[in-house]
């Protein structure tokens, strides 16, 4: 029976990250991905460029996080901007800044990122298992074995949990981390959307395929202001996205009467 120091559940960035960093750090590390290619869905972020990160003081950083900032200060001081910047162009991986400090590889394509980090867990010996982890078993309360598709089991002395959560299903972030992380005895906060596409009730239709840059979005609710940023949105079948878009609806998620929000794009 094979047997690890760590086994990381999720092959995607925050997988592949804690395993190159307990590789790093002498252990006997396994990746299991479901998915025939790793990382599938940091290869779509960004509309394919990848967003790294912004190149901002923390502080800076922080006062864009919408809710709950402080709940991500510790990770934030721990590894900074500079610092992601740093690692990833210590893996050979040049970066370019562009407006609003955005933080892109040279390239612009997101395959670069993936296997970056895909490369360098390799240079550190981590090793990868295609498969569905189906259950974690634990014996008088310690972390024992991962059971694999039902059938094969792995020996481990401590596991990460990284599946994505339930954000982008055909990526594979299905969920099924949620599920492990229940039957381990933790509390699962109920999950909603945030960063989506809106549903319009105007003539949007109309202007379907319409991409537009450099525009200011406002909405509002009740006369009062509660989202202005100025970049790039697009106009759909259905109603908004884009960047603008994406942004706007993690200002909405708390709103229970989103047919009151009214929006306006300054062309210019």
């Amino acid at each position: 029976m094979l047997s690890y120091d760590v086994t990381v559940i999720g092959g995607g960035a925050a997988g592949l990250m804690a395993a190159i960093h307990a590789a790093h750090r002498g252990l006997k590390v396994m990746v299991i991905d479901k998915n025939r290619q790793l990382a599938k869905k940091l290869r779509i972020t960004g509309k394919g460029r990848c967003n790294l990160t912004n190149n901002c003081e923390i502080q800076e950083f922080m006062s864009q996080i919408r809710s709950n900032s402080r709940f991500l200060y510790s990770s934030i001081s721990a590894f900074t901007p500079q610092q992601i910047m740093e690692f990833f162009e210590g893996l050979n991986l040049k970066l370019v800044t562009e407006r609003g400090n955005r933080v892109f590889p040279a390239k612009g394509n997101a395959h670069d990122v993936a296997e970056a980090l895909i490369t360098a867990a390799k240079q550190k010996g981590v090793n990868f298992k295609k498969g569905i982890v189906t259950d974690i078993k634990l014996t008088d309360g310690k972390l024992k074995t991962i059971e694999i598709d039902n059938e094969r089991e792995i020996v481990t002395r401590a596991v990460v949990i990284a599946t994505g959560g339930l954000s982008y299903p055909k990526t594979g972030s299905t969920g099924e981390g949620y599920v492990l992380a229940e039957r381990l005895g933790h509390t699962i906060t109920p999950t909603r959307p945030s960063l989506v596409p809106l549903i319009c009730n105007g003539d949007e239709a109309k202007l379907q395929g319409l991409s537009l840059r450099n525009v200011e979005l406002l909405a509002e609710k009740d006369n009062e202001i509660i989202y202005r940023q100025l970049g790039e949105m697009l106009f759909t079948h259905f109603g908004l996205s884009g960047p603008l878009v994406l942004s706007l609806s993690a200002c909405l998620v708390d709103i229970p009467d989103l047919t009151t929000i009214e929006m306006y794009v300054d062309l210019k």
